[in-house]
């Protein structure tokens, strides 16, 4: 979704990282929405080593609510959260946060991407981090879950 594509009704999140805007995390993201007709974008915010503690510190009373994080900051996430879930605690690394009455909340989605394959040892890193896009697109905008659809998200269409 371009910028001027982005209107009253569209529906935002945001992606943290080096290059959050160019990364795949966005890329897939938003493949994913638009895959599946949803109004709703992935806003990147680049950000360095030295904004990242601000941020995190910062993000419990912004408006932010939905946060994906780039791979380069899952570790040193975790410390920022007031709450981890079972995979993100034994991983050590958050894939996303959300804001919930002020607290923010850490998930690792490895387990739940892995559960969707038959035979998950057989699965290779791009297709468990599309699945984890689509679990999130799932899970913040309603967006179908449909593993056979990930070759066509891959595919540079």
């Amino acid at each position: 979704m371009q910028p001027h594509e982005i209107k009253q009704d569209t529906k935002l999140c945001t992606i943290l990282g080096y290059n959050a805007q160019t990364g795949y995390s966005r890329k897939y993201f938003n493949k994913v929405l638009k895959h599946n007709g949803i109004n709703a974008t992935a806003i990147a915010l680049n950000i360095t080593d030295e904004h990242f503690d601000f941020t995190m510190t910062s993000v419990s009373s912004s408006k932010v609510d939905k946060m994906i994080i780039e791979q380069e900051f899952q570790a040193k996430a975790v410390s920022y959260c007031d709450w981890l879930d079972s995979t993100s605690s034994r991983e050590g690394r958050v894939d996303f946060i959300e804001v919930v009455d002020g607290k923010v909340m850490g998930y690792c989605l490895l387990d739940e991407a892995k559960a969707l394959f038959s035979q998950p040892q057989f699965i290779d890193e791009q297709i468990i981090f599309v699945t984890k896009m689509m679990i999130l697109a799932h899970r913040w905008f309603d967006a179908q879950i449909e593993v056979d659809d990930i070759p066509l998200l891959i595919g540079d269409r």
